[in-house]
């Protein structure tokens, strides 16, 4: 009976101080879990889009000799504009990049009486702009804010009635901003706001004068796109 009462006794002992030997044991961090946004972002696109545009030229007159300064002629087309998009996005965690390119065909146009004959009437036409673009954002699950910038071109014409037009096609610089949002996994549509300079050229007006100008136009757009998914998640970092 004492036997068996010293080894019950052994045996409890030696249980008490391997509990108590794991209890003082350092654990080893456990990794929180990395949840994967629910939306991607991840792939190539298309679509179209419609918006509205205003702007100015900030033109001044000179005549050929010189040149010699003959006073200021602002204008300010205004109008509709329509067209394509295309481009590819990569999302790591909520950080979404990629690159778009646009075209558009506009009817942005003013007509105004010329500053030293009002009888001679200026017309600025834009008849197209596009652009190249970088854009990069923020997704929040199904909505993605976002900045973008990079080359913008377009072709701008400036008559003088009864005189002469000139045309040109000019490559500056567009910046813009916007929101978009998934309504499926596969359709999204946007919001835009986009500012274009096409930067400053020289337009003939007559065999003795012309238009230096800088046509600047900006734009509200809505657009819809169809997003070529590349996967069922975005790439998450792990730790």
């Amino acid at each position: 009976m004492k036997k068996l009462l010293l080894a019950t006794t052994a045996l409890v002992a030696f249980a008490a101080g391997a509990q108590a030997a794991d209890l003082g044991a350092p654990r080893m961090p456990v990794a929180a879990a990395v949840v994967a946004p629910a939306f991607n972002w991840t792939g190539f696109y298309v679509g179209a889009h419609l918006g509205y545009g205003w702007g100015r030229t900030g033109g001044q007159f000179f005549l050929n000799a010189g040149p010699t300064f003959i006073g200021n002629e602002p204008s300010s087309p205004s109008g509709v504009f329509g067209g394509l998009q295309l481009g590819y996005n990569w999302q790591f965690n909520n950080v979404v990049v990629g690159v778009e390119s646009d075209i558009s065909a506009a009817a942005f146009r003013n007509a105004r009486p010329y500053i030293v004959n009002p009888a001679v009437i200026h017309t600025t036409t834009i008849n197209w702009v596009g652009s190249t673009r970088v854009r990069a954002g923020i997704a929040v699950d199904k909505a993605l804010f976002y900045a973008t910038g990079g080359l913008a071109y377009g072709s701008t014409r400036i008559a003088s009635a009864g005189f002469l037009s000139t045309t040109r096609t000019r490559v500056g610089f567009a910046l813009g901003a916007g929101v978009e949002y998934a309504f499926t996994p596969n359709l999204t549509a946007k919001v835009e706001y986009m500012y274009y300079n096409l930067g400053t050229a020289n337009y003939q007006q007559s065999p003795i004068e012309f238009m230096r100008a800088t046509p600047q136009i900006h734009t509200v757009k809505l657009g819809v796109n169809y997003l070529f998914s590349t996967g069922p998640s975005a790439v998450v970092a792990r730790y």
